[in-house]
């Protein structure tokens, strides 16, 4: 079938032609003009046209550095009203997000018509969970300013959707996006100061009370409406599969600038927009429930003496009164106002929900079911997916500094030098102080002051409310003592509460070592009754596939998964499997329903806990109908894979992805690793260098200052090949691997993966999507006029190495096109090239006027980070 795309088509144009008036009027006619002459130039060259590409050429070359400045900025706003054109599209009547919903209408079909046993299926939804980890991965280009002001430019796109408008409602509209364009032309693109934790802590918040706040009720509601259509069966109020937890403000892995003061003051700031978010909802309830009959649970909080005509109101207003009490509370508290919290303040969630509970159960009783199930349902579903928290918090630390802190404190103990020991003394001593009743901390000990934060950051763990830390998560986790010292850690500082200690296994040597490291703790008496029948284990995609490329590192997590889940269902114990997936497909990303149903069988029995970072923060959750549809996919894709399980790979399959994984890891490493010439050919070919001056986020771009490619992070190494359009760590190796197999006989074998194996069907798709936003020709322009000539053998091998990849994908595929099923997506890349290659073009005169000239230049610097900023977002998944 084909789809119209006529309409998105549409609104780029409008809203590219009122970008262009807003251009005309700021910087006038003739920077107009040459904004025109470029794209249309860009238009021809995109469409094969070689007079006009090399004309572009030639007009970027010869324009000043004060002419660049606006065609950047232009070419950047053209993208990202392109971008808002495209959401909205998405959740329009016409769109990808309408028809999410239906995945779940179709599954629940499914499991009718083959006759699953209704048991297994309620089965499935009690236990169904979704929590989603937001994060403050600096891939978000976009100031919050600029965001703001796309969601308006949406919602005004939204109202013109209606065919019955009158000429001034239509005018009236139109004028509002004109003064939202021409507000996007004047606000400056770029972060003067980078965001501090705060900052990005506030930003998650911004995206819960903007979108998640509606949404969620939105999606309980339709998830419930199916299953009452389905199976006759309601979703209890109590019972609300979604949840949000967020790294942002607990995330110091790396960041020196998240602290344990900063950490607290997240969580609190946290509380004081909930309890803001809550007297919202029942200021909406002191309103409308004016009912006058009631039971005896809801009397219970009235004064017995007196009588009430309106005894629901009443109780909100006492609900009102106490949240305005906790909320002068807690600005004392932010204020470093040294009070005790007054009496009948909100301090649990059940303090606010049992209250509203009761007067839900009594409508119903009284047969006012209709009203119970208005805004007071939506509220009580808010408290049990946000609660008086808003967002729990995951605290993330390196293994490596828990390791410092107890070699100072076994130093200290002159007890030796923790950091040498063996990990079998490690874990003797370890376990003789969990079990010992002594303190462990020497008095009036003062510690340097990094051994200090990690002590100090337990003690605000110890002292947090007992809903608002969900995990500590243990980032380059590798033997079982990682994971018993910061159980130590805790209880040095008197930790009460059970917080799951989370190892997250990150490289290809630690994924393949997971099930002995797990295996080993079980065999720990204290640790396994410390579980209490739980263990949560986090997979990280970013690091391994940075170590040896996204196939081998994408088997290396399905094998880790398979061995986990088998290990702990083996021993009883309930696993939780934590994603670590970033935006792109070199960090693990992937259209959520294809995603979750290419995961091993049974490895989201105990729900899904998955990070959601950067920019698919916005892309995936910024405006109610959005995350509405993202909620449904994952709750669909999670119920498919758990009652109507993918197939166990056959022994073959696993056979050859060995094989593959093994060529695609060397592939890869020969090149990142083993190449000389490598790090300077990639530092000359990307704008790597120069990334670090764009203030993205509160976190340094390197683990550590001087380094290689081992140093840098994997966001900077991925946003480095998307801006220059090679793409290479999501593609590198994979392709090789494939052309390997079919030299050795196997090609009618993977084209059997490929239609009958979830993973490695969703693997080559992920390949195909990355194929079709590269573009070699652009590529070879950077490396023309950034890289020596004596480097350009390695771009040559690279770039021939890519055709002959996407030759060995469509051989296996069938395919004559990139993405033939994915016409949603092609599309939508096609739409943006126009856009993206000036930009490309525009990048690329700009770091060579850049790293000639000595002396830094304010304006070149930020028509720069401009294209940076633009090409990101045409690209869509920066990092």
């Amino acid at each position: 079938m084909k789809t119209d795309y006529s309409l998105m088509k549409s609104n780029v144009n409008m809203l590219g032609t009122l970008l262009g008036n807003a251009i005309e009027r700021a910087a006038g006619k003739e920077t107009l003009e040459r904004v025109e002459n470029i794209r249309r130039l860009a238009k021809m060259s995109q469409q094969g046209d070689r007079i006009a590409h090399d004309e572009l050429l030639r007009v970027i070359s010869h324009l000043s550095n004060q002419e660049l400045l606006p065609i950047a900025r232009a070419f950047n706003q053209f993208l990202n009203l392109a971008n808002t054109a495209a959401e909205h599209y998405g959740i329009s009547p016409h769109g990808e997000a309408v028809s999410s919903p239906q995945k779940l209408t179709e599954l629940f079909a499914a499991l009718k018509s083959q006759n699953i046993a209704p048991q297994l299926i309620d089965q499935a939804i009690d236990k169904l969970s979704i929590e989603l980890v937001l994060t403050a991965h600096p891939t978000e280009i976009n100031r919050r300013t600029l965001i703001n002001t796309y969601t308006s430019i949406n919602t005004c796109l939204v109202q013109l959707d209606h065919d019955d408008l009158a000429d001034y409602e239509k005018d009236r509209i139109m004028r509002r996006l004109r003064q939202l364009v021409s507000q996007a032309w004047y606000t400056d693109e770029i972060r003067k100061q980078r965001p501090t934790p705060i900052d990005e802590a506030k930003w998650g918040f911004s995206v819960i009370e903007d979108s998640l706040w509606v949404g969620v009720p939105l999606f309980l509601r339709e998830f419930n409406d199916q299953l009452v259509d389905a199976f006759e069966r309601q979703l209890p109020v109590e019972q609300v599969p979604i949840k949000f937890t967020s790294w942002m403000g607990g995330d110091r892995d790396g960041n020196p600038n998240v602290t344990a003061q900063v950490t607290a003051k997240v969580m609190l700031q946290a509380r004081l927009k909930a309890i803001e978010l809550f007297l919202a909802d029942i200021q909406v309830l002191v309103r409308e429930l004016s009912m006058s009959e009631c039971t005896p649970d809801v009397l219970r909080y009235l004064e017995s003496d007196k009588e009430y005509s309106e005894p629901y109101r009443v109780v909100m207003k006492m609900l009102r009164s106490r949240l305005v009490q906790t909320h002068a509370y807690l600005t004392s508290k932010l204020n470093d106002e040294d009070i005790l919290p007054p009496a009948g303040i909100l301090l649990k969630n059940d303090d606010l929900w049992q209250p509203l509970y009761d007067c839900y159960n009594s409508l119903i009783t009284c047969g006012m079911s209709t009203i119970a199930h208005g805004p007071l349902l939506d509220t009580l579903r808010r408290i049990k997916s946000f609660g008086l928290q808003l967002v729990r918090l995951d605290i993330r630390q390196d293994s490596a500094l828990h390791t410092k802190a107890l070699d100072a404190l076994t130093q200290e103990l002159n007890m030796g030098r923790y950091e040498l020991w063996s990990e079998e003394e490690r874990v003797q001593f370890l376990l003789s102080e969990l079990a010992s009743n002594r303190p462990l901390l020497p008095y009036r000990w003062q510690p340097t002051e990094s051994v200090k934060e990690v002590f100090d950051t337990c003690e605000v763990i110890a002292q947090a409310g007992d809903e608002s830390i969900a995990a500590y998560v243990i980032s380059m986790a590798k033997t079982p003592s990682d994971i018993l010292a910061v159980n130590l850690l805790l209880k040095a500082a008197n930790c009460q509460k059970n917080i799951p200690v989370v190892p997250l296994f990150e490289t290809l040597d630690d994924l393949n070592n997971a099930k002995s490291v797990m295996q080993k703790l079980l065999d720990i008496p204290w640790y396994r009754a410390k579980m209490n029948g739980k263990q949560m284990v986090m997979i990280g995609y970013s690091d391994s596939a940075k170590d040896a490329g996204t196939l081998a590192a994408s088997w290396a997590q399905y094998r880790s998964q398979e061995e986990l889940v088998k290990l702990f269902a083996d021993n009883g114990i309930e696993l939780t499997l934590f994603h670590g997936r970033g935006g792109t497909i070199g960090r693990g990303g992937a259209p959520a329903h294809a995603a979750l149903l290419s995961q091993p069988p049974g490895s989201l029995q105990g729900g899904l806990r998955v990070t959601e970072q950067g920019e698919m923060i916005r892309f995936k959750l910024g405006l109610p109908e959005i995350a509405l549809s993202s909620m449904m996919l994952y709750a669909s894709a999670i119920l498919q894979a758990n009652l109507l399980p993918p197939p166990n790979p056959k022994q073959e399959w696993r056979d050859l992805m060995d094989q593959m994984s093994q060529t695609s890891c060397q592939c890869y490493r020969h090149y990142v690793r083993d190449e000389p010439e490598f790090v300077p050919y990639f530092r000359a070919v990307t704008p790597e260098t120069e990334l670090g001056r764009l203030p993205l986020g509160s976190r340094p771009q390197k683990r550590k200052q001087n380094g290689g490619i081992e140093s840098l992070r994997a966001i900077p190494w991925i946003f480095a090949w998307t801006q220059n359009r090679l793409m290479l760590p999501s593609w590198l190796g994979a392709g090789s691997a494939l052309q390997t197999a079919i030299d050795q006989g196997n090609e009618m074998l993977l084209k059997q993966m490929y239609h009958d194996w979830p993973f490695f069907n969703t693997r080559l798709g992920m390949l195909e999507m990355v194929y079709a936003k590269s573009d070699t020709n652009i590529y070879r322009y950077y490396e023309k006029r950034l890289v020596s000539p004596s480097l350009w053998n390695l771009g040559e091998a690279l770039c021939q190495r890519l055709k002959d990849d996407i030759n060995t994908v469509l051989k296996i595929t069938d395919d004559d096109s990139l993405m033939a099923d994915l016409p949603w997506i092609a599309q939508s890349v096609a739409l943006r090239n126009t856009y993206i290659e000036p930009l490309n073009l525009l990048q690329i005169e700009l770091l060579e006027r850049s790293r000639k000239n000595q002396e830094e230049n304010s304006v070149v610097e930020q028509a720069l980070m401009i294209t940076i900023s633009g090409i990101a977002a045409g690209m869509r998944n920066s990092g």
